[in-house]
């Protein structure tokens, strides 16, 4: 399966020009063995120091291929215990950076930490990058952003996409079970993203392409029709999960900024990684949007009964909640930058009358998103992470995760606006 970019900057009916900055992307059986072609192309011809960064487990999954494909390459292969995109794995790549006498291109061959790592230090070196993947465990792949947890507070950082996307499904179809479920939960994590987009339009008037959501829809679809392959090793069912995962970082390009792959349901994500109310856990990113994901569709579909019956009220205005931030954000530092990350207060943009006009528009966008029960049966499918127990949290938390999470980033999502409601603790709480 091969991407013809070119597709998606053809004129838009939103009325927009779609920009993306990926050349080429490849998606095949064997399509590593296409890398010293690629590199002879123009464009990279006159790049000389190439350097690959993976870790031990990527470099025994990929990156020993690649350096047998491509004679004089230097590489960066990083201590895969406690690998996370933030300081300490940009310091170690750097130092590794340091020691090979820098690049003018890199190769990234692993998942989204060392992809993560591979842009940020590509930005800051003004150099491309292509990307390997190893694992269809994210939709970061070809993102313009680094997300790092950076001294404790989720941070996206600018950074740059890579230039080609050589995905060999030989590759990544190998990887364990549990990264290719949290892909899937990644990638099923857009219901309630395109969701919150589509009801913060309606409200504020906030841009919004409705062929971007229809070609994220329509990855979806393909997903779930793949399901059940992604347990027997079936080479379509990875390349449909792969190209739906690419094509939602293409959207967040075409888009220019996250808006079409991030939503509530990464908001409780970025909460469990701050550590804001719980200690570390060793879960992957797709593993806790998966659960975010669960929490935010069921607390939806609760909300959209409540507001079925047309018996609710709702609040004159919705104010930033700073006690609660205070006491609740309270690592040094962390509440004033979260005060910083809600100041102006997004909610003043809301008419809440509108709230009340636009009900019945609400919950047929609500009604789009797959239950719980639904998304829970497609995640069991691939053995995936769904619930608060599977991340050693109980039930307790699902009040607290859903009243904290909208503040961690400045974004309009359903589950900051269910604030405004009246009903609003006794949905988040049952």
């Amino acid at each position: 399966m091969k991407i013809d970019v070119n597709e998606f900057l053809k004129p838009c009916s939103c009325g927009r020009k779609h920009e993306i900055v990926v050349d080429d992307i490849i998606i095949e059986s064997g399509a590593i063995s296409q890398l010293p072609d690629i590199l002879k192309r123009p464009a990279y011809a006159d790049k000389k120091s190439l350097v690959m960064i993976c870790d031990e487990n990527t470099y025994e999954a990929a990156g020993k291929q690649v350096e047998e494909l491509i004679p004089g390459l230097k590489k960066i292969v990083l201590n895969p215990e406690n690998l996370h995109a933030n300081e300490h794995g940009v310091e170690a790549a750097k130092k590794g950076l340091d020691e090979v006498g820098g690049a003018d291109l890199m190769i990234a061959v692993g998942s989204g930490t060392i992809h993560d790592i591979t842009r940020y230090h590509a930005y800051e070196m003004k150099i491309p990058f292509f990307s390997v993947p190893t694992a269809a465990s994210v939709d970061g792949f070809v993102s313009t952003v680094a997300a790092m947890t950076w001294h404790g507070f989720k941070k996206s950082f600018t950074a740059v996409s890579p230039v080609v996307v050589v995905a060999d499904t030989d590759i990544f179809k190998k990887a364990p079970l549990r990264l290719t479920a949290s892909g899937v939960s990644d990638l099923l994590g857009k219901y309630t993203a395109l969701a919150d987009w589509k009801i913060t339009h309606l409200l504020t008037g906030e841009y919004i392409c409705d062929e971007i959501c229809s070609m994220e829809y329509e990855a979806l679809d393909r997903l779930k029709e793949s399901l059940d392959g992604l347990t027997t090793g079936d080479a379509d069912a990875y390349e449909n999960l792969m190209y739906g995962l690419l094509l939602s970082g293409l959207a967040m390009q075409m888009t220019g900024n996250s808006r079409p792959a991030s939503g509530a349901e990464h908001h409780m994500s970025h909460l469990w990684e701050m550590e804001v109310i719980n200690d570390y856990i060793d879960f992957y990113h797709g593993e806790k949007v998966g659960v975010g994901l669960v929490l935010a569709s069921k607390i939806y579909h609760k909300a959209a009964e409540k507001m079925e019956t047309g018996d609710f009220k709702v609040k004159d205005a919705m104010p930033v909640e700073e006690e609660l931030i205070r006491k609740n954000f309270s690592k040094p530092g962390m509440f004033e930058i979260i005060m910083e990350e809600n100041t102006p207060n997004l909610l003043d943009e809301v008419d809440p009358a509108k709230l009340v006009e636009k009900n019945e528009e609400i919950i047929s966008i609500i009604r789009e998103i797959p239950t719980a029960e639904e998304l829970v049966e497609m995640i069991e499918k691939v053995k995936g992470v769904k619930s608060l127990e599977d991340l050693g949290f109980d039930e307790s938390y699902q009040a607290k995760n859903a009243n904290l999470s909208p503040y961690v980033r400045a974004r309009i999502t359903f589950m900051r606006l269910l604030k405004f409601y009246d009903f609003y603790e006794e949905v988040i709480s049952c």
